[in-house]
């Protein structure tokens, strides 16, 4: 009696736990609970009279040895006013200090960036005018050189439609690069390449679609992609309302970078705080959002192991 009734109860526990995993509720917390930083926000746009009247959407953070650095879009807070790259750094993470010579590039339109260390130098993918991907590079974070428009192809080799395919996101991986790309905020495709100027996709449906929750029902694109005690997590952002009102921070996970399981609890932030960007700061995680204003988070809890970035 006692062993069947052993054996009923681990089987109970077994199906509640399989239950939580399909509803996805045992995401690791330090990935999903975070605290807000009491002296938000800690980066804003300098304001009228300035180049950068407003930040507009996904900038970027890292964390290096030598401190943290920041690459974001200002404009003149007009809907046709050029996306200017601008460029910050703290020893902290929360002080920081624009640099002196921004914007970076007075002619080109850069927003949506996404910069990871290859090798020798810095890789920037980015949206340019009308929402096209493109790809910059750097020795230094600061002089960037444009090599031109992602070349995105559909599996049999044919060019995508045209059209906007913005808010890239690389990951890099044995000797392959993936890139995810939304077209239109429809939905997030995922390509691959091993020189990263001729991509191809793993397949012509989405791997991330809008829905059905209601923090993501009407839009949804891809932030940034990490590696954590063997998951993939993807943070993106996403839109409650037809016209793209209210934007909101999730979180999504995967094993293969293809089939993604969306956080039961989602949205992680609300109040338009999109476009967030999480970090390892060696103690615990860092979840920056950067819609108008630079804003962060910590995780209530330390986290239990290093995040992965892009080899």
């Amino acid at each position: 009696m006692f062993t069947a009734r052993l054996l009923l109860l681990t089987l109970l526990v077994v199906a509640i736990a399989g239950a939580r995993f399909a509803r996805g509720e045992d995401f690791p917390s330090e990935m999903v609970d975070f605290v807000p930083y009491d002296m938000n926000p800690v980066f804003t746009a300098e304001g009228p009279g300035h180049w950068d009247v407003k930040i507009r959407e996904r900038g970027w953070v890292e964390r290096d040895k030598d401190g943290y650095h920041l690459w974001f879009t200002g404009y003149d807070g007009t809907n046709t006013g050029t996306r200017l790259l601008g460029y910050a750094t703290s020893a902290d993470g929360l002080r920081w200090q624009a640099f002196a010579g921004n914007p970076l590039d007075r002619e080109r339109w850069i927003e949506d960036m996404l910069v990871v260390k290859d090798s020798s130098r810095y890789v920037m993918v980015a949206e340019g005018r009308e929402d096209i991907a493109q790809l910059l590079t750097s020795p230094d974070r600061i002089h960037w050189t444009r090599q031109g428009a992602l070349d995105v192809r559909h599996t049999d080799g044919q060019p995508i439609e045209q059209g906007p395919y913005g808010t890239p996101v690389l990951w890099h991986e044995k000797g392959t690069w993936y890139l995810f790309y939304e077209r239109g905020d429809q939905a997030v495709w995922l390509a691959t390449s091993k020189d990263l100027r001729t991509w191809t996709n793993t397949s012509d449906k989405p791997v991330l679609e809008r829905g059905p929750t209601p923090c993501d029902r009407y839009a949804v694109a891809m932030n940034q992609v990490v590696k954590y005690r063997d998951w993939y997590y993807a943070y993106y952002h996403g839109a409650d309302t037809p016209q793209w009102k209210r934007w909101s921070t999730s979180v999504a996970r995967s094993r293969d970078l293809m089939h993604w399981e969306k956080f039961a609890h989602n949205p992680l932030v609300e109040n338009n705080e999109s476009s967030g960007i999480l970090v390892d700061d060696g103690l615990r995680f860092r979840l920056y959002t950067m819609h108008e204003q630079v804003r962060v988070r910590f995780s209530r809890e330390a986290s239990q192991g290093r995040l992965e970035q892009p080899e």
